[in-house]
């Protein structure tokens, strides 16, 4: 896990901290990156500040970690 701090935007399917909250990235419209809690659910929001978003784990180490 590298759990830095970005210096660009997460991309798609990125598992992100927000503060103490875990969520993915479901979407990247016009500079809004759009989070969805980790554990599932349907509601999305904007994140406050994406350039500020931790990185935990992207889609691709998620994918060979066998977790996608």
């Amino acid at each position: 896990m590298s759990e830095t701090e970005t210096n660009t935007l997460p991309s798609v399917g990125d598992e992100v901290m927000e503060g103490k909250t875990r969520a993915v990235v479901t979407d990247v419209r016009g500079g809004v990156v759009w989070l969805r809690h980790l554990a599932g659910g349907t509601t999305e929001w904007p994140a406050e500040n994406p350039m500020r978003l931790k990185i935990r784990r992207t889609r691709a180490e998620m994918i060979e970690a066998g977790d996608l």
